[in-house]
């Protein structure tokens, strides 16, 4: 449990560095927005690129993978939604943010620091598969769940070829055959703003985790965290390690993925409806917290460290 607990810290001792910081008034909270602003627009676009343009991808689709990870996915979202629904009345959109917020991960601010630090390397392509489809999958969902029939693809379509992270993707995944025709110097620079990533991620996470805090009370976030935190990534385990067969780094990064806390994006999508903004601040703060502990036993239980 130590040296799970020595994986995690340093993810959390950042986390809670930018928190510090602006509850002590030493940064402002246009800081935040500004590393967050980078994070999302140049720091991991260029991670990905980097990690999928040089990574060795398998030629055939991992299936198993899949359906283990986005099975856990759809089957948590849809339980988020219905105790929303019975227990705390939620309706509409609020409802849609509550499945939004239990299923989706906080991949760029935790997951992706915590993963490649727990598998390296041997991570970085399962891990690159997940994010690849993920973001996609999931705001496809909420948008047609929150508009019904009044979803339009082709906007859908738009705003995810517009995502920093999915241009990032697909940049990279268009560069691997002409990976030794980019210029040394051209890797130099993507290299250092993509080593920026974690650690300014994690940083505008902790000053944005001062401003959301709990604006929702405790019973409608505790149900989503504990969803997000031990439901989600234990269906994934099931499915990942004794219904499927693949590498045992691949069924790691599967149940880490979605061991992570309440990701920043249900959050902006609350925000874009102006419904249920407080339900997804609360879980995201309420599931971060919690998550220092929830990430070590998993780890533990993987093994891993």
């Amino acid at each position: 449990m130590l040296s799970s607990l020595l994986i995690v810290l340093p993810v959390f001792g950042l986390i809670g560095l930018g928190y510090a910081a602006r509850w002590a008034k030493l940064v402002r909270e246009t800081t935040g927005e500004g590393l967050s602003d980078f994070v999302f627009v140049l720091a991991v676009p260029c991670l990905l690129f980097r990690t999928l343009a040089k990574a060795d991808i398998p030629s055939s689709q991992p299936w198993g993978y899949w359906i283990a990870y986005f099975g856990g996915l759809v089957i948590v979202g849809a339980l988020a939604m219905l105790i929303a629904r019975r227990l705390f009345d939620r309706k509409g959109p609020e409802l849609v943010v509550s499945g939004f917020a239990a299923a989706q991960s906080n991949t760029v601010f935790v997951g992706v620091p915590m993963i490649l630090k727990a598998y390296g390397d041997a991570g970085a392509v399962p891990l690159g598969l997940l994010l690849a489809v993920h973001l996609p999958v999931i705001m496809v969902l909420a948008t047609v769940l929150a508009e019904g029939r009044a979803a339009s693809l082709t906007l859908m379509g738009r705003r995810l070829l517009t995502h920093p992270i999915i241009v990032g993707i697909l940049l990279g995944m268009l560069a691997r055959p002409f990976v030794d025709l980019i210029p040394g110097a051209l890797w130099t620079i993507i290299g250092l703003i993509a080593d920026a990533a974690v650690p300014c991620a994690l940083v505008s996470l902790g000053i944005a985790m001062r401003r959301y805090g709990l604006e929702s009370g405790l019973g409608l976030p505790t149900v989503l965290s504990a969803l997000k935190l031990f439901v989600h990534p234990l269906i994934v385990y099931v499915l990942a390690t004794r219904v499927f067969e693949m590498p045992t780094h691949w069924s790691g990064v599967a149940v880490l993925f979605a061991a992570c806390p309440c990701g920043i994006n249900a959050y902006l999508f609350a925000e874009r409806y102006r419904q249920g903004m407080a339900d997804a601040s609360s879980a995201i703060a309420l599931s971060t917290m919690l998550s220092l502990f929830t990430t070590a036993a998993w780890l533990t239980w993987l093994g891993v460290g």
